[in-house]
């Protein structure tokens, strides 16, 4: 029989958790911007500098075999995590954005033509969008976009009408970073290929919160970020189907991604390695095996389970305040919701709510996210506040972020209307 979640437990993993902010305890309701590291990552990088500290694939000497053996097992981690199969799938990136920006440069130098259509949605982060629309401007394409339904789901009928124009590549989130919205990446999947579409999906939000399985969407790619999940900043995964990781070409050239290099010419080394040039971030691969670890202890569907439960608690202490706008799935959606609740408080800039809520020690988001066209056009507003969950966070907290409400209203005398 499974043990209960005990957030108290896992909290004693964080020690930044022990932090006081203005002399309060440290809430921590910004994950989805990155999230915080147990002990037993940091033990993890800094053992590798105190005891192995080494380049890999080289030396011929036994804290550089080392050193080799582990990042090498973090790849095999990483492919369980995702069912991809195998490490020749998984590609490290310095995160989802890098791995987006070399599917635009590799597959989509090769594949995309003057006149062709590349697909994404309303609701997408930038880095979702500036590297098509770089593409784009390059090969003469077309860049379109999905609408929403309601402000927080992905219009399937517009989905369906705009993939019936034959786009090449249909990229989306799995989870929108603003919104919290979960969106059915396997039926957008199989939708796409019915047009004929190649699919990327951007994980960064998707991956920390549940269980991802890259072969039962289908999808031709797939992105995450390390610092999302318990791991270091400076390490991403970007899976691909290995015939079209074979046939793509690198981008970036140097050590460690070549065969053979003469004069004349050079040769590729093998997946995954041919796109990973240069010395690889070593303890980032090291420490995203140890987050990937602590993740697979836990559980996801646990963890699913405890976000679950506080965007539902959060949205119902959030739902009791007539002054507050809360943006994407309410509570009649929150099981298509994970990560992040949007809000404004009426009258009150997002910048203000955050500064206040950082003298109670309530650490929140607030600004446009990186996905302007949703905020400023489809939201309708200059900035947002959010607040985001992970498995480290309890109801007490968002408790604490009310409260932290009740402060802004009273310095800044904001009304319920």
């Amino acid at each position: 029989m499974e043990a209960a979640y005990d957030v108290d437990e896992i909290r004693r993993d964080f020690p930044i958790l022990s932090t006081k902010v203005n002399g309060k305890p440290l809430v921590y309701l910004d994950s989805a911007a990155t999230s915080q590291k147990p002990i037993q990552v940091i033990d993890a990088i800094s053992n590798y500098y105190r005891t192995y500290n080494s380049n890999i694939h080289r030396g011929m000497y036994d804290i550089s075999i080392k050193a080799t053996e582990e990042y090498e097992r973090s790849k095999e981690l990483a492919a369980k995590f995702l069912n991809a199969g195998s490490y020749r799938s998984i590609v490290y990136t310095k995160n989802v954005t890098d791995s987006i920006n070399l599917v635009a440069l590799s597959w989509g130098e090769a594949n995309i033509k003057e006149g062709d259509t590349i697909l994404v949605t309303a609701m997408e982060h930038h880095s979702n969008i500036v590297p098509w629309q770089l593409l784009a401007k390059r090969k003469k394409a077309r860049l379109e976009y999905v609408g929403l339904k309601d402000g927080m789901f992905v219009d399937m009928e517009d989905l369906k009408e705009k993939l019936g124009r034959g786009p090449k590549l249909f990229a989306f989130t799995h989870v929108s970073n603003v919104l919290g919205t979960i969106n059915p990446a396997k039926e957008m999947t199989e939708m796409a290929h019915k047009a004929g579409a190649t699919v990327l999906v951007d994980g960064a939000q998707a991956a920390p919160h549940m269980k991802v399985d890259v072969r039962d969407i289908g999808c031709e790619f797939y992105g995450l970020s390390s610092h999302k999940m318990l791991g270091p900043a400076g390490i991403g995964v970007l899976y691909g189907k290995e015939e079209l990781l074979e046939a793509m070409e690198p981008v970036t050239g140097g050590g460690d991604m070549i065969r053979s290099v003469s004069f004349d010419e050079s040769t590729w080394n093998e997946l995954p390695w041919k796109f990973e040039a240069g010395t690889p971030n070593v303890e980032g691969g090291i420490g995203f095996g140890a987050a990937i670890e602590y993740l697979n202890r836990v559980g996801m569907s646990r963890i699913t389970e405890n976000d679950l439960r506080l965007i539902k608690y959060a949205l119902k202490r959030l739902g009791e305040d007539s002054s507050i706008q809360v943006y994407g799935p309410g509570l009649e959606h929150a099981d298509r919701k994970i990560g992040a609740i949007p809000f404004n408080i009426n009258h009150v800039h997002p910048h203000d709510v955050a500064t206040i809520f950082n003298s109670e020690g309530v650490a929140i988001r607030a600004g446009h996210h990186c996905a302007m066209p949703l905020v400023t056009k489809l939201i309708g507003e200059p900035a947002v506040s959010r607040m985001s969950f992970y498995l480290y966070n309890k109801e007490e907290e968002v408790d604490r972020a009310v409260d932290a409400i009740e402060k802004v209203k009273k310095v800044l005398r904001v009304m319920s209307q």
